[in-house]
C-alpha cells in the first residue's frame, strides 16, 4: 500500500567507501521528542534495534576488524545494548527480524564489540548513525542521541590490497601504475626513495604529465630535497601554463616560492 502520511521515524540509509571497502547502513531515526531517552525510554542493559521500525541493517563488501575480532563481508541486522558508562554494539546473522527477534538467539551473534559513552553538550534531536574519522586504513561507527555519543572503531585491510595490487601490477606497469603507486607510497608516508623511483619512471613515460611532476616536486621536497623540487616545479610549471591548467600552476608556484631560499 502506498504510504499516506510521512512515519514519524523516518528512514535513513548511509553509504560510505573505506579504503576500498564499501559500508552501507540503513535505518529509522526516531527523535527525542522533551523525552528522557537513555535509562528511561530505553532500559540499559536490554537489547534495541538501534533505530525504529524494521531492524537496522548494516552492510559491508569487505572485512572489517574492531581490535582483535573480524567480521566477514555481508549483511547483518546491528543492535546495541545501552547502558550508562558503556554501549556494546552486536552484529546478528539475521536481517528480516521486525525490531528485536521475538528470540533472541546468541547463535546468531557473529560479532560483539563494546565502546564508551561520551556526553555531549549539543543534544542531537533525532537519532543518528554515521561513518567518522575516515581514514584510508579504518574509521568509526558513531551513534549519536541526546546527549550520547558512542563511537566504536575499525579497521580496513586496504594496505594489504594496495600492496598486493602494486606488487602485481610492477611487473609491467603503466606511467598511471607508476605514478598511482608513488602517490600511494608518498600519502601513507612510505619509502620516499621508492616513490620518487616510480615517481620518475611515470616521468619518463609520460613527459608532458604536469601532475606526474607535480607529484615529484612533492616527494623531493619531503626528501629535503628543495633545489630538485624547485627545478622539477619549474618544469612542471611550463608545461602546465601550456595547457592553461591554472590550479596546478598556482600549486608550482608555491614550491618554487616556498623552497627557493
Amino acid at each position: 500500500m502506498a504510504q499516506l502520511a510521512p512515519q514519524a521515524s523516518p528512514a535513513a540509509k548511509v553509504e560510505q567507501r573505506v579504503g576500498l571497502t564499501d559500508l552501507t547502513v540503513k535505518y529509522s531515526r526516531p527523535s527525542k521528542k522533551d523525552r528522557v531517552i537513555f535509562g528511561d525510554l530505553l532500559p540499559y542493559g536490554e537489547v534495541w534495534r538501534t533505530g525504529a521500525n524494521e531492524n537496522t541493517t548494516f552492510t559491508c563488501s569487505d572485512v572489517l576488524i574492531f581490535g582483535k575480532d573480524t567480521l566477514k563481508a555481508g549483511s547483518y541486522s546491528l543492535y546495541t545494548i545501552p547502558n550508562k558508562d558503556k554501549w556494546e554494539l552486536v552484529f546478528y546473522a539475521t536481517t528480516t527480524n521486525w525490531g528485536t527477534p521475538e528470540t533472541w538467539e546468541e547463535s546468531k551473534v557473529v560479532l560483539k564489540t563494546s565502546s564508551a559513552v561520551t556526553t555531549t553538550k549539543m543534544v542531537t534531536e533525532s537519532f543518528t548513525i554515521n561513518i567518522t574519522d575516515l581514514k584510508s586504513s579504518g574509521a568509526s561507527i558513531n551513534l549519536m542521541w541526546d546527549q550520547t555519543s558512542v563511537s566504536f572503531p575499525f579497521t580496513v585491510t586496504t594496505d594489504a590490497k594496495v600492496m598486493a595490487n602494486i606488487n602485481k601490477v610492477m611487473a609491467g606497469p603503466s606511467a598511471n601504475d607508476y605514478y598511482a603507486s608513488a602517490n600511494y607510497y608518498y600519502t601513507e608516508g612510505k619509502d620516499l626513495n621508492k616513490a620518487a623511483e616510480w615517481c620518475k619512471k611515470a616521468m619518463d613515460a609520460n613527459p608532458e604529465a604536469f601532475w606526474i611532476q607535480l607529484l615529484m616536486a612533492k616527494i623531493q621536497v619531503k626528501q629535503g630535497l628543495k633545489k630538485e623540487a624547485v627545478a622539477t616545479a619549474q618544469g612542471g610549471k611550463a608545461l602546465a601554463e601550456k595547457t592553461k591548467y591554472d590550479d596546478y600552476v598556482k600549486e608550482f608556484e608555491t614550491i618554487i616560492k616556498e623552497n627557493s631560499k
